[in-house]
């Protein structure tokens, strides 16, 4: 299963941790990164073209401020960043140079890929140097990055990063051998999972939580950003990325770590970004048979099944659609703002012009623009 995967695959997003790439005091582990290079030069010489989203700036700049355990405030999280990005991406040069590979630094924000516009100009950008034999090196913009716009962990970015690329793998190096039963750092019977079909709640349960003293991620954000590769029809692989010549082993088919099957359900690339990359600023609320409509019929959302709208938000804004138990079944672009909504809820459609005085549609989600999650 794993070689009929791999051999229709191109273009691979790697993600490495920071854990992967630092020694036990947090410096860069050079012997590592030349190794994770090697395999890199090896994979273009096979004609793939590869990403990589890699963590370690605030690790490496924790260790150039003589910093002992991980920032805590945002300004020391910044300051180590800013140190550590030009640390970090000096060691890859120093790494691919020796194989005659260039690489390009891009550190993104979530309001950059929130915006379509500068989604399609961070693919347009990533796609050139890809045409150039470059190898582009993301990662998070610590250094100004606010909770607004975080994308929370390089776990998720790398997800989303499969949708930008258009990229038909993702490999994620972490420092265990893959997903477990169980923590396998607390309980010594966990067993390794080699195969996971679809993502579940149990397998999102035994992922955990946990993260370290030098990243933000654990198991259960690798799991979350296999979910959401996999709704790309993205196949995500787990390993570790200590083990010598993992990655090649890895694309070569051979049973390392945990294989992540895509979801049978796919989203077109539009849809994905809706899903995944824009943060929702409001949620509709909707009665029951506007919930089985949408769930079970794929059509729109009329104004008629609205209950009620909650935050403020403007036409076109992501909102969370809800139903009467609270719970988000989908996300979708609204069609009319926040206090539209609060006036058009459960009148028809026809009424719209007459009650608002003007016309934007029929309905308040279109389905194009809606997705079952």
């Amino acid at each position: 299963m794993r070689k009929e995967i791999l051999k229709n695959v191109k273009r691979v997003v790697i993600k490495i941790g920071s854990r992967v790439l630092t020694d036990t005091d947090g410096t860069l582990d050079m012997e590592v990164i030349g190794r994770i290079c090697l395999d890199i030069a090896a994979l273009r010489k096979q004609g793939l073209q590869i990403v990589l989203v890699s963590s370690g700036a605030i690790a490496a700049g924790r260790s150039e401020l003589g910093l002992t355990d991980k920032p805590k405030t945002i300004p020391h999280k910044q300051a180590a960043a800013a140190v550590g990005q030009t640390r970090l991406m000096r060691a890859y040069e120093e790494a691919l140079s020796p194989h005659n590979l260039k690489a390009a630094q891009l550190l993104l924000t979530s309001e950059d890929l929130g915006s379509r516009q500068r989604f399609l100009n961070a693919r347009a950008t990533l796609d050139a140097l890809l045409g150039f034999g470059i190898i582009p090196i993301i990662n998070e913009n610590d250094t100004v990055v606010v909770d607004e716009i975080k994308f929370g962990d390089n776990d998720n970015l790398s997800a989303l990063v499969t949708n930008v690329v258009e990229a038909q793998l993702l490999l994620i190096l972490t420092d265990i051998e893959g997903f477990y039963s169980a923590d396998p750092f607390t309980v010594p019977d966990a067993k390794l999972i080699p195969l996971v079909r679809s993502i579940t709640r149990e397998i999102e349960r035994a992922a955990g939580g946990s993260g370290s003293t030098l990243g933000t991620g654990g198991m259960a954000t690798k799991v979350a950003a296999a979910r959401k590769a996999g709704r790309n029809g993205v196949a995500t692989i787990i390993v570790s990325g200590k083990r010598e010549r993992i990655i090649l082993a890895a694309m070569r088919g051979e049973e390392v770590g945990t294989l992540f099957l895509p979801s049978r359900d796919g989203l077109n690339r539009r849809k994905h970004w809706i899903a995944f990359t824009l943060k929702p600023v409001g949620r509709i609320f909707v009665d029951d048979g506007a919930r089985d409509v949408l769930l079970k019929k794929g059509k729109s959302l009329l104004p008629s099944g609205v209950a009620r709208a909650e935050g403020r938000f403007e036409r076109g804004a992501s909102v969370r659609i809800c139903g009467a138990d609270g719970k988000e079944f989908a996300r979708g672009l609204s069609d009319y703002s926040s206090t539209e909504i609060a006036r058009l809820a459960g009148r028809k459609s026809s009424e719209i012009e007459a009650i608002l005085g003007y016309y934007y549609g029929d309905v308040i989600v279109h389905r194009d623009n809606l997705v079952i999650l």
